[in-house]
């Protein structure tokens, strides 16, 4: 089974919905039984809060339920229990690092780094733009899932 992360800022956005879509397509691909996929926080802004309600309703918008989910922060121990922690920007990636301790096995990766345009997920907290937001990280997760059936992680 692989397990995957993904991790933004607060927990209530951008990561909750890689979660969520990510979650939607391994269910369509028939495939659920090979992951386990979660997100978390780099910060405690957001702790125990639910996603954010454009996010949750973005997500609605395509048939993908969140109910449920509630923040919660990224810890040390995470590094060793899953397979693959993906950030959506650079700023949750340095965060990623220090809170792992680094990176030794190469497991930190950005989100649309499995695309063909690598970079950050704009934070819809501070553009409003939950449509990009939301096909950025569709975009992502269909990447990702591709890029994990060409290359399994054992």
């Amino acid at each position: 089974m692989t397990k995957i992360l993904f991790v933004c800022h607060g927990n209530i956005c951008r990561s909750p919905m890689a979660e969520f879509i990510m979650k939607d397509i391994v269910k369509k691909a028939g495939l659920s039984h090979q992951f386990h996929i979660e997100s978390a926080a780099t910060s405690t802004e957001e702790l125990g809060n639910p996603v954010y309600p454009p996010a949750r309703r973005k997500l609605a918008e395509h048939g993908i339920g969140c109910a449920g989910k509630t923040s919660r922060r990224l810890e040390h121990r995470d590094y060793t229990q899953y397979d693959l922690l993906v950030g959506m920007d650079q700023a949750n990636l340095r965060n990623m690092r220090r809170i792992c301790g680094g990176d030794d096995a190469g497991k930190l990766h950005l989100l649309l780094d499995f695309t063909d345009r690598p970079g950050d997920v704009a934070d819809p907290w501070y553009t409003g733009d939950f449509d990009t937001t939301y096909q950025d990280v569709l975009s992502g997760c269909q990447a990702l899932l591709e890029h994990l059936l060409r290359f399994p992680i054992s």
